[in-house]
């Protein structure tokens, strides 16, 4: 008689063994590994940023029984050094104010750790779960950029016998076809993803869920599964619970994934509906208004159009509507006041766009910037200092270009065994992404939970670059590379004149205070 545990012991072994070969288990030890250095070289750090401070009085909130509430008695003690509140304008409780401002799933996934960890040492317990989650990105990214790249066969990839095509129309001349492995790779080295997870911010929770999203979207466009519609569904809903902007992609991917779209999108918005009313219902009833998921869009928009701001998060004018402790009075406030800056000069709105298109593709290194001159990490070297800046920015200065060629590959020809609906579902997310933050507020991290679709598109992108004496004899399309030079020629401008502005900044930084001139963030 066949018993379980024979059956167990016939097989566990060879699913075992295939788990130890798999590339994908690898980079997710190899990223698993780079991201737990700093979180255990740092184990003892605390935070810094409002927005930390923010998440942190939610979760203590929460794992205390308070329920979801900040600026409780001793937190508000602590800030008013800083901030003086309108107290009038709620009626306060010492336990904190019910706040809808900010989303509330990384909160409760803050909230979790603390549970666990207990509060003395929440912040190193949250940093290695981040590290973790923030590990996950690298296989998810290596499926990611398979499917993109057409090479991907799920029955024969888990046997290991799948060879990718070759030929000179195949867009993966890398070694044995595994421009995937490249992109998998960069997303595991990457250095901000691999600092990250020792900030309190919703991108090391976010990042994943739209990875996955996207994952399971690209699955459900080849073969039309329900429960692929349905992963996706929960996936998108739990990124909405953690940044609610991307709710506006829902129905782009609807339209964008082919295979039985009626009934695969019906069930992709029931998920996102199931997760997501019940906390707007919860805010709608806090306030007396209809309230989505998360209520700082007049925030947002106030920063981006102020007649003082150039787009993008600047502290001084950041403090103007802090005060106001009534999340919906608030909102009122920042949405009437941008509509009219919008109205009084209509004429900047085009440049404040470009400015925050220009902010979103930017160079990496506000918050190492941040974090360094306001004495955070001591005082660094001159060499050391400009080499960190270096490689912090460089990774993105080299990814961009290829990402570009990469992008326009499924619109140029020669046709080739690529993806190019999975690559559309790809490029309208980042168009869309870029987009949603030029018309409220932008900030260069904005672009992070990209990374992992920009890292398959630079892969195929280094493959058609290493690939190009091969096409030499096929037909090609002039606008492709004309448009790939164009684009590159704006990021350089972009990041040129950045660093210009930056200049004074970062001149002060290499001085003998350097650590200690307190540039706001």
């Amino acid at each position: 008689m066949i018993t379980l545990r024979a059956i167990a012991q016939r097989t566990w072994p060879a699913t075992i063994s295939r788990l130890r070969l798999s590339f994908a288990g690898r980079v997710f030890v190899l990223a698993l590994v780079l991201r737990l250095l700093p979180v255990l070289l740092t184990a003892r750090l605390g935070i810094g940023l409002d927005d930390m401070f923010q998440y942190d009085m939610l979760a203590r909130s929460l794992v205390t029984g308070n329920g979801y509430r900040w600026y409780a008695q001793p937190d508000l003690y602590t800030i008013s050094h800083y901030i003086q509140f309108d107290l009038s304008s709620v009626p306060y409780d010492p336990k904190g104010i019910p706040t809808s401002y900010r989303a509330p799933l990384y909160p409760a996934f803050l909230a979790l750790i603390y549970a666990i960890s207990g509060l003395e040492w929440r912040f190193f317990a949250a940093r290695l779960a981040q590290a973790l989650l923030g590990a996950t990105l690298a296989p998810l990214t290596y499926w990611i950029a398979r499917r993109i790249a057409g090479t991907s066969r799920d029955s024969e990839e888990l046997q290991g016998t799948y060879k990718a095509p070759r030929g000179p129309g195949v867009p993966i001349p890398l070694k044995e076809g595994n421009a995937e492995k490249l992109a998998a790779l960069i997303v595991a080295l990457y250095p901000w993803l691999v600092l990250f997870p020792l900030g309190l911010a919703t991108e090391n929770l976010f990042t994943p869920l739209l990875a996955l999203a996207i994952l399971a979207l690209l699955r459900a466009g080849e073969s039309g599964s329900l429960r692929d519609w349905a992963l996706a569904g929960v996936a998108l809903g739990l990124a909405t619970l953690t940044r609610s902007i991307i709710v506006g992609f829902v129905p782009l991917a609807v339209l964008l994934v082919p295979k039985n779209r009626l009934r695969g999108g019906l069930i992709l918005l029931g998920c996102v509906a199931a997760l997501t009313l019940p906390w707007a219902y919860r805010n709608t009833r806090l306030h007396g208004q209809l309230t989505f998921v998360e209520n700082n869009l007049g925030t947002n928009l106030y920063l981006g159009y102020h007649p003082q701001g150039t787009g993008t998060f600047q502290f001084g004018i950041s403090l103007d509507l802090v005060p106001i402790l009534d999340d919906a009075e608030r909102n009122r406030r920042g949405i009437e006041a941008a509509l009219g800056f919008i109205r009084d000069d209509p004429g900047r709105v085009p440049y404040l766009i470009v400015r925050k298109l220009g902010y979103f593709w930017g160079l990496e290194k506000r918050p190492f910037v941040y974090f360094y001159s306001n004495n955070y990490l001591g005082h660094w070297p001159d060499a050391l200092l400009a080499l960190a800046l270096v490689g912090l920015c460089l990774p993105f200065v080299l990814l961009m270009p290829l990402a570009i060629i990469g992008v326009l590959q499924p619109f140029s020809p020669p046709a080739s065994t690529g993806n190019k609906q999975g690559a559309r579902l790809l490029i309208a997310l980042i168009l869309y992404f870029a987009g949603a933050y030029a018309l409220i507020l932008a900030e260069e991290r904005y672009h992070l939970p990209l990374i992992p679709f920009l890292a398959a598109f630079a892969a195929w992108g280094a493959a058609q670059v290493l690939n190009r004496k091969r096409q030499s004899s096929q037909r090609r399309s002039l606008w492709h590379p004309a448009l790939a030079l164009g684009l590159i020629a704006l990021l350089l401008l972009n990041w040129g004149l950045e660093l210009h502005r930056d200049a004074p900044k970062l001149a002060a930084m290499f001085g003998p205070d350097g650590n200690r001139i307190g540039t706001d963030y």
